[in-house]
């Protein structure tokens, strides 16, 4: 799974979330890769993009009303 912002997110909430946690764990694996590597700047890289990706896990965590604001 690769953190992919541009592809469209799947229809279904289970899915979506699969896909962000499967995302989630991929990110998480090369940040730990690059630590190790001590390459700084994609480790950083990888940082941002698991706060972003953490956020819409959270966000589609919600139960459908809140999500909708109702």
């Amino acid at each position: 799974m690769t953190p992919d912002r541009s592809r469209s997110m799947p229809a279904s909430p289970a899915a979506r979330l699969d896909h962000i946690q499967g995302t989630l764990r991929a990110l998480a694996g090369e940040r730990e890769r690059f630590e190790r590597l001590g390459f700084e700047q994609p480790q950083a890289r990888c940082h941002q993009e698991i706060r972003y990706w953490s956020f819409l896990a959270a966000l589609h965590s919600l139960p459908a009303d809140l999500r909708d604001g109702r």
